[in-house]
């Protein structure tokens, strides 16, 4: 991403004053320059992690709810009951929060689409995310398999042990995985979480702090001791570097958003497969690998 650190400071939501040839003062607003709005890194780095947990503690609050609606009409079906959680724990908690965020910083639609960077991906850009889906995958494996040389345990991850008890709904959660998890997850976490970081500092920080905070806030899905989670979500950080580092470099949020739908997707099919084919005894230790 371009380098923000041009250009006057001014809080989030604030404008920036300057003065012009003739010493006439002037106002430019965040929205003129979506990257450039500098600021303390402590106030960026304040800012990304109240933003990285609110999405968490607001998918929590929806998962609530449906859980008293389901109380109240007598119990939903499986599938309502997870098109509920992904349509209030995703479109909402974390897309929702990021929109809502900027609009609350005065960005318009125009300026929104321009502080993210979504556009149609090029063939370059497609290549990216098929090499970095490699890229993780060689990782993931890799790390599986020194955790489990070590006879360290790791977490599982709810969602995959749903999706093992339910293997009928695992199509959806593939879907889920394009439409709904990598957009909603990636447009908060890196678009607006990392976004805001870059606003006040270098490449290498930003990522590595949004990727931090990503990967944290994936405890709440997380089943398992303490130690196990703590594993998991230090594998999880792999994949969410990736992700980070794909977006600093192409500028446009729809790469890694395919990327992560990816990455899930061919995790949900291999669950699947292991499943309905094979035996759940089967199934390998990545399922608490979902970055979701």
């Amino acid at each position: 991403m371009t380098d923000p650190s041009s250009g006057d400071p001014a809080p989030d939501g604030g404008v920036s004053e300057e003065f012009d040839d003739a010493g006439t003062e002037t106002v430019s607003d965040d929205a003129d320059d979506p990257k450039g709005t500098g600021g303390s890194p402590g106030i960026a780095v304040v800012t990304a992690l109240v933003l990285g947990v609110l999405g968490p503690v607001i998918a929590v609050a929806s998962g609530a709810a449906i859980f008293a609606i389901d109380a109240v009409v007598g119990g939903l079906s499986l599938a309502t009951s997870v098109v509920l959680t992904l349509v209030f724990g995703q479109y909402v908690a974390f897309g929702g929060l990021a929109l809502g965020y900027l609009a609350w910083r005065g960005f318009d639609r125009g300026g929104i689409i321009e502080y993210l960077g979504v556009r149609t991906p090029s063939l370059k850009e497609v290549g990216i995310v098929l090499g970095s889906w490699v890229l993780i995958l060689i990782s993931v494996l890799v790390v599986s398999t020194i955790v489990q040389l070590l006879g360290t345990e790791t977490a599982a991850n709810s969602s995959a042990e749903l999706a093992m008890g339910n293997p009928s709904i695992i199509p959806l959660f593939v879907a889920a995985s394009f439409l709904v998890i990598g957009p909603c997850e990636e447009i908060l976490y890196r678009g607006v979480v990392q976004g805001r970081l870059r606003e006040s500092l270098p490449a290498a920080p930003s990522i590595l702090l949004s990727a931090a905070i990503f990967a944290a806030i994936h405890v709440i899905a997380l089943t398992g001791g303490a130690s196990a989670q703590l594993t998991t979500v230090s594998i999880l950080f792999v994949p969410s570097l990736v992700f980070g580092a794909v977006y600093e470099y192409t500028e446009n949020l729809v790469v890694p958003a395919l990327l992560h739908g990816l990455h899930n997707a061919v995790l949900f099919t291999a669950l699947y497969v292991t499943v309905t084919q094979v035996g759940s005894d089967a199934m390998p230790s990545v399922i608490g690998f979902f970055p979701v």
